[in-house]
C-alpha cells in the first residue's frame, strides 16, 4: 500500500484548512489532508509552510520547535520522530536551522526527513522535492 501522503501527492501531509494552496486538486476526496495536483505543487507547500510560516511568522528555527508544531503530541509520537528528523538529517534538535535563504539545504534535510517520516521511502522523488522547493524560492 502506497503512503497516504504519496497518494495525495502531499508528502508532509497537510492537513485540509481554509487555505488555498496553489495546484490543489479541483476534487478534494480526502477529508483529512490536503491532495495535490503533483507532487512538486505538494512540496511547493511544504517549503511554504516551512520557510514562510514556520520560520518568518511563527519564528521557529529548530527541528525541535517546528516538529512539535507540526506533529503535536496529541496525535503523534513527537519525541520519535523528533529523533528520526535529527538522525536523518545529522542536526541536533535545538540547533537553529539558519535563514532558509541562506541555509537552503538545511531546509531541504529537513523537509525530506520529515517526508520520510510522514510517508517512508517508497515513493520518495527527490526531483520532485527540488522542483517543488524552487517553485517555493522563486515566488517572492
Amino acid at each position: 500500500m502506497i503512503a497516504r501522503g504519496i497518494r495525495n501527492n502531499n508528502p508532509l501531509n497537510i492537513r485540509r484548512s481554509k487555505d488555498q494552496w496553489k495546484g490543489m486538486r479541483f476534487s478534494q476526496t480526502d477529508a483529512s489532508f490536503c491532495q495535490f495536483e503533483t507532487m512538486e505543487y505538494g512540496w511547493r507547500a511544504a517549503f511554504y509552510l516551512l520557510t514562510r510560516t514556520y520560520y518568518h511568522k511563527y519564528r521557529l528555527y529548530t527541528i525541535r520547535s517546528i516538529v512539535t508544531k507540526w506533529a503535536p503530541a496529541v496525535e503523534n509520537n513527537t519525541k520519535a520522530y523528533i529523533e528520526n528528523v535529527s538522525r536523518l538529517t545529522g542536526m541536533l534538535p535545538d540547533e537553529p536551522l539558519g535563514i532558509p535563504s541562506e541555509q537552503p539545504s538545511r531546509w531541504m534535510m529537513l523537509g525530506a526527513a520529515m517526508a520520510l517520516q510522514e510517508c517512508g521511502w517508497e515513493g520518495f522523488d527527490l526531483f520532485a522535492m527540488l522542483r517543488g522547493r524552487e517553485m517555493c524560492r522563486s515566488e517572492r
